[in-house]
């Protein structure tokens, strides 16, 4: 008679044993081992829940549940021995399991490998979203410290990477922060979608046994804030939804593009053209030929990474679209990209804290580049609007303005009168005092402005937030 796995939880339906290069290919024990602290927790609550319900005694619980505990120790070593013929972290930890105590044979009552890996997912999700956010406000506390030190240092701002207006180094800091701030409320989003408990759901269609899905849902702490538990409503959703793979890849990805774009900044502003800012050496890198280079690579690496995170967003969706209800193997491919994007993301967050925390900026530079005239044109403008000039006509003579400057190879402020009431009779006086920065400054001060009570305002708002 041909060999059968007796130890495959589907072998009873077939006559042989799985190729070995099936075993290769559908492995996921390689990745989803990193469950195992998660699955540990959902065996011991799924464990007390048949006990509850009189399908385990009590002294079959207390063996289930002191082989759980010692497994989660050994779990953590480095030698545990997971095997490739288990397939998965469920049958390897069930397996180990068996070798503690026969009563690991009841244990798969009533639960399917659809709904454990949901639970186990879930209960990821709670801590991955409870991490990141931590490092999120590590992040936000060193980019913090750099708009207080530098909350008033004018730099221009840009739009199609030419000069704009002027802003200050804590204006531009702030406005990262303040995404990040968002990108934190997002992981509180998709930890309050984790919280729903999908055991019971089985593989579609739960079971006939009697499982009380509320007892084991508020003992994996699925409950909301007056401890009553969270439960999926519907089987066949409970364990087909990737709904929070793709809202966890999605803020993930959301974040990195914000880094992203915090590194295309400094990178820019590290560069000789720029001078802005003077990275920390304990974060920039050399070169193998030129001896002169220093080279801002902990910001290009977040840049680069976040394409890899974008990508795993990207990835989870194409695998997702053409699925028909319920579980299919391809969701298998789940989870290496959401690890990834957490452990790519966690690193980066850590990166740009360490990095920021060493930043300096060259306050010369910064004033030198703020102080060009053409940034405070619109300036201008609103002061002729202020003369009664309808702000199109305005706008039109500071263009023309700026012309005569550029054709005679001056800068604005060196005008000379005749020639700027040539242009508008409002042009007199005293024009040129729009091309004071702290004038600037001083009349942004409605909310969302660079004036320096509105940045002092929202950096005193952040330390209130962030404080330890």
């Amino acid at each position: 008679m041909p060999e059968v796995d007796r130890h495959a939880t589907w072998g009873g339906r077939f006559s042989s044993k799985p190729d070995s290069l099936m075993q290769v290919f559908g492995e996921s024990v390689s990745f989803d081992k990193r469950l195992a602290p998660y699955d540990l927790k959902g065996s011991l609550g799924h464990a007390s829940m048949l006990a509850h319900i009189g399908l385990l005694t009590a002294e079959e619980l207390n063996e289930l549940s002191n082989g759980i505990k010692e497994l989660e120790i050994e779990v953590l070593k480095e030698d545990f021995p997971w095997k490739l013929e288990f397939e998965d972290v469920h049958m390897n930890l069930e397996q180990a399991l068996m070798e503690k105590t026969p009563v690991a044979e009841k244990l798969h009552t009533g639960r399917s490998r659809n709904d454990q890996v949901a639970t186990d997912m879930r209960l990821f999700f709670k801590d991955a979203c409870s991490s990141l956010q931590i490092s999120l406000e590590g992040a936000m506390k060193a980019l913090l410290k750099v708009a207080e030190k530098y909350a008033t240092l004018p730099i221009p701002g840009y739009t199609h990477l030419q000069r704009a207006q002027p802003v200050t180094v804590g204006h531009h800091v702030l406005a990262y922060i303040e995404a990040l701030g968002r990108d934190y409320e997002r992981f509180s989003v998709v930890a309050k979608h984790s919280n729903v408990c999908p055991l019971g759901s089985g593989a579609i269609a739960g079971s006939t046994l009697p499982l009380d899905r509320e007892f084991v849902a508020v003992a994996l702490g699925f409950v909301d804030e007056e401890g009553n538990p969270c439960l999926t409503p519907n089987g066949m959703d409970a364990v087909a939804d990737r709904d929070l793979f793709v809202e966890f890849a999605f803020a993930c990805s959301t974040v990195a593009l914000h880094l992203s774009r915090l590194a295309e900044d400094l990178i820019l502003w590290n560069s000789s053209e720029f001078g802005f800012v003077v990275l920390p050496d304990a974060f920039t890198t050399g070169s193998s030929l030129m001896p002169q280079k220093k080279n801002p690579d902990s910001y290009e690496l977040v840049r680069g990474k976040t394409g890899r995170i974008v990508g795993n967003l990207t990835n989870l969706l194409i695998t997702i679209k053409g699925l028909p209800l319920t579980y299919n193997r391809d969701l298998q491919e789940d989870k290496p990209p959401i690890f990834d994007s957490f452990d790519q993301l966690s690193i980066c967050l850590a990166v740009v804290k360490n990095c920021m925390e060493a930043t300096e900026f060259s306050e010369e530079k910064c004033r030198t580049a703020a102080s060009d005239p053409l940034l405070l044109a619109t300036d201008l403008a609103d002061y002729l609007v202020s003369k009664g000039v309808p702000f199109r006509q305005a706008h039109h003579i500071v263009g023309e303005l700026v012309g005569l400057a550029e054709s005679k190879g001056i800068l604005l402020t060196d005008i000379n009168e005749n020639d700027a009431t040539s242009l508008s009779e409002h042009l007199n006086g005293d024009w040129k005092e729009v091309f004071n920065l702290d004038r600037a400054f001083l009349l942004r001060e409605k909310p969302g402005m660079p004036g320096p009570k509105q940045i002092s305002s929202r950096i005193a708002h952040w330390q209130s937030i962030l404080a330890d």
